[in-house]
């Protein structure tokens, strides 16, 4: 494949479906965690959006509680990112599948939009620079992108289409006190884990031997959530 240049689409992970009592059924898993006393409330909080129900709570010493909970494995997909931002990277955590349920009806994931390219070139500093304020990028300076690639987060609930590879002007006047030296934000650096849990429903994850970039899953037209 890597002689021959092809690469991968894989679109979000899904469960699988079957009837239980001739009704539609879906899998559910035993969650136990293990997470500082301080995170308890925002885990709970967290789970609760994903129709997760608390089976124990116990109190272990030194600054640590362990949870018990029953949830629809449709709820742990994207939850282990949330939970290391929860806990600060200081939670353990394990599921395991328990048995078939009725399907318990649509679950509360949300997650901000995303940026998507709508030129096809190379992101410059300029763009980069400029779009900042709407939060976090993907990619650095330098990254070739595509039209309906996606490369960053937006800070709104709502996609947003912008050029980054939009130049800097050039002009024959300079400034008084010269440019500034600025500097990017760190991009968020996506591993193959953590962009199978970030995808939606419409946007696919490419792989390459040498790359792991998002896309909108229909990137001629795209729908303004």
């Amino acid at each position: 494949m890597r002689r021959e240049g092809y690469e991968f689409q894989v679109s979000q992970p899904q469960v699988i479906f079957r009837e239980v009592n001739g009704q539609p059924g879906e899998p559910f898993e035993t969650l136990v965690m293990d997470v500082p006393d301080d995170a308890v409330g925002s885990v709970i909080e967290r789970l609760g959006t994903r129709k997760a129900e608390m089976q124990n709570m116990e109190a272990v010493g030194n600054g640590r509680t362990i949870l018990e909970f029953v949830i629809p494995a449709r709820g742990l997909i994207g939850f282990r990112g949330d939970f290391i931002r929860l806990t600060r990277g200081e939670g353990i955590m394990n599921h395991s599948f328990l048995e078939y349920r009725p399907f318990c009806g649509d679950l509360e994931m949300r997650r901000n939009g995303v940026l998507i390219a709508f030129e096809e070139g190379t992101a410059t500093f300029y763009a980069l620079k400029n779009a900042e304020d709407r939060d976090a990028f993907f990619i650095e300076p330098g990254t070739k992108v595509y039209k309906g690639m996606i490369v960053g987060e937006h800070n709104r609930p709502q996609d947003l289409e912008l050029n980054v590879c939009k130049t800097k002007a050039l002009t024959n006047h300079r400034s008084a006190t010269g440019d500034e030296l600025v500097q990017l934000q760190t991009p968020i650096q996506m591993t193959l884990e953590r962009a199978l849990e970030y995808i939606g429903s419409d946007e696919l994850l490419e792989v390459t031997p040498e790359s792991i970039r998002l896309r909108k899953l229909l990137a001629k037209k795209l729908a303004k959530r």
